[in-house]
């Protein structure tokens, strides 16, 4: 007898989970001592039925048990497969008005059914399962005693037990494999974000390195033979070669400032240092400037004095103090507005973010953050590597204010 496939693990092509004939996969192992338990329980009772009415109809209930492998309905839905079951239980019925001894095959029927109905349902068909087992018992002429009941209702117990014991284990199992999952793709995520954090803490590294080494002594080459050539006598025939040098020393220095540019960040390149400012007000912009979801503080944006361009280290510096700032009150500060301010000074730029969250205190703060943003140090050390100062007021229910001030370099 082949085993009907609605006891089988659903197939990755079954329809919906609603409509799939199972609620939990059941080891082969299991399926398979179920299916020898009901072809050998039928065989008994075809061989000991007293007329050949139960012997066929024995036979009969075999067939229906053993169609559910080839009836598509069955296979790929759990309504398919609760009219299968309820033919298979009619069918038992008739062979238990025909013979006793199909008492037996309410064991293995009690399987199927826990395992193919919901529990709401289950239960109640086991119970009229076992109580139509017992008057079939008593309708045939069987003497009445203890077993009679404690038969029947045991194997209910086992079975009830045996099952949902198995769906409990199978669902705890299933929760475990998705946290598993969603803690490696949550892993996966945060070495992506690790690796472009890196990738975009080198590229400022390196636009640092140029604009404050090549670019200011390709400048400085430029200045200096702009000098020779002008201490040299009218006609001199080096003046020539000066010129020449000069020239490629202003292309490489052009060169440079193209690869400083190329390197800043994404915010920038398509815009000012008071755009990308202005961009963190959106949902979702910068470094979680408006948290899970859009949700946090509402941000205004202002510019004050005149603006002047930038170079861009110092541009790449104050936008990344902003972006941290802003991050700190969306994470740390509970804070319902928030103040960002670029000033352009005669001698300075300074930049100044408020909130009026609950404040905490500036000297219990003493090292790099470890949520994966810039923490104060790392601010500081953003500004002093520039020249700058970096200033950080706050107390306890009086929210927070950072300043970071940066000396305009000669000609700016």
């Amino acid at each position: 007898m082949r085993p009907p496939s609605s006891l089988r693990p659903p197939r990755r092509s079954s329809p919906h989970p609603a409509e799939r004939p199972s609620l939990t996969p059941a080891p082969r192992a299991l399926r398979l001592c179920l299916h020898l338990l009901t072809a050998g329980l039928l065989a008994l009772t075809a061989v000991r039925a007293e007329s050949a009415a139960g012997t066929a109809m024995a036979v009969v209930t075999g067939a229906v048990y053993a169609a559910g492998s080839y009836l598509p309905p069955v296979r790929d839905s759990r309504r398919g497969a609760a009219v299968w079951l309820g033919v298979l239980g009619a069918s038992w019925l008739v062979l238990l008005w025909l013979t006793p001894e199909a008492l037996w095959v309410a064991f293995p029927l009690y399987f199927v059914q826990l395992h193919l109905l919901p529990a709401r349902w289950s239960l109640p068909v086991v119970a009229l399962t076992a109580g139509a087992a017992i008057l079939s018992y008593v309708g045939h002429g069987a003497t009445l005693n203890p077993g009679v009941f404690i038969g029947p209702l045991l194997g209910a117990a086992v079975a009830v037990a045996t099952v949902l014991g198995y769906q409990a284990l199978y669902r705890e199992s299933e929760r475990r494999r998705r946290l598993i999952e969603e803690l490696l793709a949550t892993r996966a995520e945060l070495a992506a974000a690790e690796r472009h954090a890196g990738t975009l803490a080198e590229r400022e590294r390196l636009a640092r390195e140029i604009h404050d080494t090549l670019a200011q002594g390709l400048s400085s080459i430029q200045l200096l033979l702009r000098a020779a050539e002008r201490a040299l006598p009218p006609g001199s025939p080096a003046s020539g070669h000066i010129e020449r040098a000069r020239q490629a020393a202003q292309d490489n220095l052009a060169e440079a400032r193209r690869f400083v540019r190329a390197l800043s960040p994404p915010d920038l390149v398509h815009g000012s240092l008071a755009a990308a400012l202005e961009r963190l007000r959106e949902p979702g912009a910068g470094s979680d400037a408006h948290g899970p979801g859009g949700a946090g503080p509402r941000v205004r944006f202002s510019v004050s004095g005149t603006p002047v361009e930038l170079p861009t280290p110092y541009e790449v510096a104050l936008l990344r103090i902003a972006q941290s700032a802003l991050a700190n009150t969306v994470r740390h500060a509970g804070a319902s507005r928030a103040e960002i301010t670029l000033s352009f000074m005669d001698a300075s730029v300074t930049l100044d973010v408020v909130d009026d969250g609950k404040g905490f205190d500036p000297a219990s703060v003493g090292r790099p953050s470890s949520d994966g943003g810039f923490g104060l140090p790392a601010m500081r050390s953003r500004a002093e590597s520039l020249g700058g100062t970096f200033t950080v007021e706050s107390a306890p229910g009086q929210g927070t204010a950072v300043a970071v001030s940066l000396p305009l370099p000669a000609g700016v």
